[in-house]
């Protein structure tokens, strides 16, 4: 059985997605390859909750070429992407059944991404000195990498185009999946499967042709708010994303199963909190003074600093990012916060379960061999986890702090904030 995990947001499906799922099965020449995505929950890496909930993302995968998607947890979804990395590759391998990991990346080179990885360059002393070197004069941890591994591949005569390499998000990511699989894969089990990322670029805001980014899908969204007109939502991405999976987002919403959050909301009770707090030192990501910064600029809120119209956040972060904190690190910090993950939760290095959000048949038929194979333990609604934490602590912490970030996100979906306790997994025939 060919099993191929897929590491994705889907926030929300759109072509793209349908795209990489199309052409990882045609790489493995198995069309009925099960794929199986290892999908952010409630969260998102740039730290804000999902434009939908786990749920809706995990039907409108299941319904477009997936067949079993299994949850990414608060602490692995919402981080850095070599944190992100490392759950995903962890709990995609743990299941005991994945055989191949498809990735998508920005650069026609995928030879040297490989090497780049095989240098083992994060032990380098010098590549580290370079680092901490750049990051004294200011410069954010991406932009500080990716200037000390250049100058390092440079050093090891590698060449090659290093800047689509180390720079755009989507080869970042896929160094760090590389670099996950190195530490886990010991025996080189997993094959690992690159996809020339198609369409428009990462963070593109231009709703052009059918390949677009996800970030476009999105702000088209947040312009129709803050009514959310179906009508208005299905004119402007109608081509953009596929039929079903619109059609799944457009139903879920019209039925009242969620509301598009209201992120202006959300970040304003962010920043109250952060000011109403005594001390943010112990949360995760608040280092390097990161929480004095947020402080200050909490004390100095104003009506108008985050703005009613500002939906897609863009005047926040024009007012809060700098050189040194960029946003999507000041975003997850602020999540952190508001969930309660302190600095001791990024001690507990891997995924301690997999939970289950939907399947079809073949996922079923996935799942009863994962329930033999799997190396941790495989739940399919929160309850599961109750029996499993007494005896251990990481993953009681994990599935609090789980619990913890659904409350906010249904809460920001409109639904009481006590539903996660009610959710099972999606079946799709």
């Amino acid at each position: 059985m060919r099993v191929i995990g897929i590491i994705a947001e889907f926030n929300p499906f759109h072509n793209g997605h349908a795209y990489l799922i199309k052409k990882a099965r045609e790489i493995v020449n198995d069309p009925r390859a099960i794929v199986m995505p290892v999908m952010s929950g409630f969260y998102t890496q740039r730290g804000l909750p999902a434009i939908c909930p786990p749920d809706v993302r995990a039907r409108q995968a299941l319904m477009c070429g997936a067949d079993l998607v299994i949850e990414l947890p608060f602490s692995f979804s919402c981080a850095p992407s070599s944190r992100f990395a490392e759950g995903a590759v962890s709990e995609l391998v743990s299941t005991g059944v994945v055989t191949d990991i498809a990735f998508g990346v920005d650069t026609d080179d995928i030879e040297l991404l490989k090497k780049l990885a095989d240098t083992g360059f994060e032990d380098n002393e010098s590549f580290n000195n370079k680092l901490n070197e750049l990051l004294s004069t200011g410069m954010s941890f991406p932009q500080a990498r990716a200037a000390a591994l250049k100058e390092f591949a440079a050093s090891e005569n590698i060449t090659g185009d290093i800047d689509s390499a180390v720079s755009s998000p989507n080869s970042i990511l896929a160094l760090d999946y590389l670099l996950a699989l190195k530490k886990i894969d010991k025996k080189n089990r997993i094959n690992v499967i690159m996809i020339r990322r198609e369409g428009e670029g990462y963070h593109s805001s231009e709703l052009n042709g059918d390949l677009v980014s996800a970030t476009s899908i999105r702000q088209a969204v947040s312009s129709t708010a803050p009514h959310f007109s179906q009508s208005a939502i299905a004119t402007k991405l109608n081509g953009h994303m596929p039929d079903l999976s619109l059609g799944v987002m457009l139903s879920a919403a019209s039925s009242g199963k969620f509301r598009f959050p209201d992120y202006v909301d959300y970040i304003r009770s962010a920043i109250l909190t952060a000011n109403a707090s005594a001390s943010l030192d112990s949360i995760a990501y608040m280092s390097d003074d990161l929480s004095g910064y947020i402080k200050n600029f909490a004390s100095d809120i104003r009506p108008d600093t985050i703005s009613d119209s500002d939906h897609d956040l863009k005047t926040f972060e024009s007012k809060i990012s700098t050189k040194r904190y960029t946003l999507s690190r000041i975003q997850r910090a602020l999540a952190s916060m508001m969930a309660g993950q302190d600095a001791s939760y990024l001690e507990i290095k891997r995924p301690p379960y997999i939970r289950v959000l939907g399947f079809n048949s073949e996922g079923k038929y996935c799942l009863k061999i994962m329930g033999k194979c799997s190396k941790i333990p495989v739940i399919n609604r929160p309850s599961d986890c109750l029996e499993l934490q007494s005896d251990n602590e990481s993953l009681k912490k994990i599935f609090e702090l789980d619990m913890r970030a659904a409350a906010i996100g249904w809460n920001l979906y409109g639904k009481d904030i006590a539903s996660e306790w009610e959710s099972i997994p999606v079946i799709v025939k």
